[in-house]
């Protein structure tokens, strides 16, 4: 029996950066963008705030620009604080990398199995589907899907019950399927 489970994002993940005023570790995206114009060139940033003191930082998009080069959609949605180019932008790993940030995915994500009727089957092949890069231990996401510990899913790897073609242990953030044998 065949099943598709889809990992969901459920709100935008947290912001990994030190905070100057505090020195917490956390922002929360504001969907909030600033545009600035010199002349013939942009600076476009994505504000966030500290979820300890609510100090305000600047994640740099764009930087000296000439306007020409940005496509005019995307300024329109940067002008309307669209809330799916915040989510697109954050992913951006050309974004992470400037800003020096990485993503805190914890309780920003669901499994949707599609329900329980293959709880009974003797064997279950499940395709999981991400319908964004969420990185995610593959045997947390079986263990939420089933309704086991962590433990127990590893033992079932460890028994050979439980096949991939990718390696379970460690994170992933694409699409795979596996095969459990009860």
């Amino acid at each position: 029996m065949l099943k598709i489970w889809v990992v969901v994002p459920t709100c935008l993940p947290l912001i990994r950066r030190r905070c100057h005023a505090c020195a917490s570790a956390r922002f929360r995206a504001s969907t909030k963008f600033r545009v600035n114009a010199h002349h013939k060139l942009l600076d476009a940033w994505l504000l966030a705030r500290c979820i300890s003191c609510g100090d305000t930082t600047k994640l740099s998009i764009m930087e000296r620009v000439t306007v020409r080069s940005v496509r005019s959609e995307l300024l329109d949605r940067m002008h309307d604080n669209d809330p799916d180019l915040t989510a697109e932008l954050l992913q951006d790993p050309v974004v992470q990398r400037r800003n020096r940030i990485s993503l805190d995915w914890d309780n920003a994500w669901r499994l949707d199995t599609g329900g329980s009727d293959h709880l009974d089957c003797e064997v279950v092949e499940v395709s999981v589907l991400f319908a964004t890069r969420i990185p995610l231990r593959p045997v947390r996401l079986i263990a939420d899907g089933f309704g086991l510990s962590r433990a127990q899913v590893e033992k079932l790897i460890a028994e050979g019950r439980l096949v991939s073609a990718v390696r379970l242990s460690g994170k992933l953030s694409g699409d795979f399927t596996f095969t459990l044998k009860r």
